[in-house]
């Protein structure tokens, strides 16, 4: 590289910024992440890369424009990724308020705050948009041209944070770009997520630490692929000599009964499916036991059923390969990380309860 690049990346302490930190810091480059003041630890994600001579955090909020100005105006980046949000689709239900703050006002602070300090012709922006814009599909699969139709408070903030993005490069010339992120996950997914969820489960029921798991509508379709991979088509969309929005996606579909029947299969047991609907089942083939049963509880008042993502696009014109992880691969990843994740919560566990048994009968002072 001719001149330093500097990297800015919001959300930072999530799945996709620690992924996205790392290979940035492989590149060369020196990234900034901004960060919001907690009393709780959030960092265990990048906790390995603080201390490196090239890593460096700043305190600020997408809620508050001035935090944003002036980390700009500080770090005076090359290249700014926005992967912060309230990415919780269910979640945006009860907070919509929040949801549009933060999702949508959000991106527009962070491409105002690059015009004020003058990076207007210098900063390359990339937006972390999302395949729930589709909604109640229109086609399938889902590329660059298909309408979008958005199905929830999250996909409506995310649609106005994409089309801002794409104003402001057709009214100021800026180079910012949105990433059509279908489903990725990985064994940094934060638990709450449904795939984290089931192979969090799949690794607890195997070893004896959970009775059963509850989910919503088993047979909703996704395309998921692995984050680490997708924040290299990240990088790759700014490099791309033109600004350009893209689909990120595998190109294949899977249902959540897929999904689960690979990670209970990967921790050891083979469930077989019954019944259908709220009445389906998935039943431990060996013992006739009950593992998954289906809740109301998980159900949204309106969910997108159908994404299937097209990345024909990226793959032709960025040259990133869409299937370097395979769909089982993927769930072989993460069941293997929560196998070995609930061993060592057990032994943890086993280690707490003697120390206190030893403390009672003054074993241990």
């Amino acid at each position: 590289m001719s001149k330093q690049n500097i990297a800015l990346i919001t959300g930072i302490t999530g799945q996709d910024g620690s992924y996205l930190a790392e290979l940035l810091l492989e590149k060369g480059y020196d990234v900034h992440g901004i960060i919001r003041r907690s009393s709780v630890d959030y960092r265990e994600r990048i906790a390995h890369l603080e201390g490196k001579p090239h890593f460096h955090l700043h305190y600020a909020d997408l809620g508050d424009s001035m935090s944003i100005v002036g980390v700009v105006a500080e770090v005076r980046p090359t290249e700014i990724y926005n992967l912060a949000a309230q990415s919780h689709v269910q979640v945006s239900f009860d907070s919509p308020e929040y949801t549009a703050d933060v999702d949508a006002v959000g991106v527009l602070r962070i491409i105002e705050a690059v015009r004020k300090v003058g990076l207007a012709n210098t900063c390359k922006i990339y937006q972390a948009s999302t395949s729930e814009l589709y909604g109640k599909v229109e086609e399938v699969p889902q590329s660059e041209t298909t309408p979008f139709h958005p199905y929830s408070p999250y996909a409506v903030a995310k649609l106005y944070a994409h089309w801002i993005v794409k104003e402001y490069r057709e009214a100021y010339g800026m180079f910012c770009c949105s990433g059509i992120l279908f489903n990725h996950e990985s064994e940094r997914r934060g638990e709450t997520f449904v795939t984290r969820k089931i192979t969090l489960a799949a690794a607890r029921i195997a070893q004896g630490k959970q009775e059963k798991l509850y989910l919503g509508n088993l047979s909703s379709l996704r395309d998921w692929g692995y984050a680490r991979d997708y924040v290299e088509c990240m990088w790759l969309i700014l490099q791309n000599k033109q600004p350009e929005d893209f689909v990120i996606a595998t190109g294949e579909q899977h249902s959540v009964r897929d999904f689960c029947y690979l990670a209970f299969k990967y921790a050891g047991i083979e469930l077989d499916f019954q019944g259908v609907g709220m009445d389906e089942k998935g039943v431990d083939k060996a013992t006739g036991r009950v593992l998954i049963e289906v809740s109301e509880d998980f159900y949204r008042p309106t969910d997108v059923v159908n994404l299937w993502g097209n990345p024909a696009k990226a793959h032709k014109e960025l040259g990133w390969n869409p299937q370097k992880t395979s769909f089982e691969e993927l769930v072989r990843i993460m069941v293997t990380h929560d196998m070995e994740k609930v061993a060592l919560e057990c032994v943890a566990g086993h280690i707490k309860t003697n120390l206190v048994e030893y403390l009672e009968k003054g074993i241990v002072k």
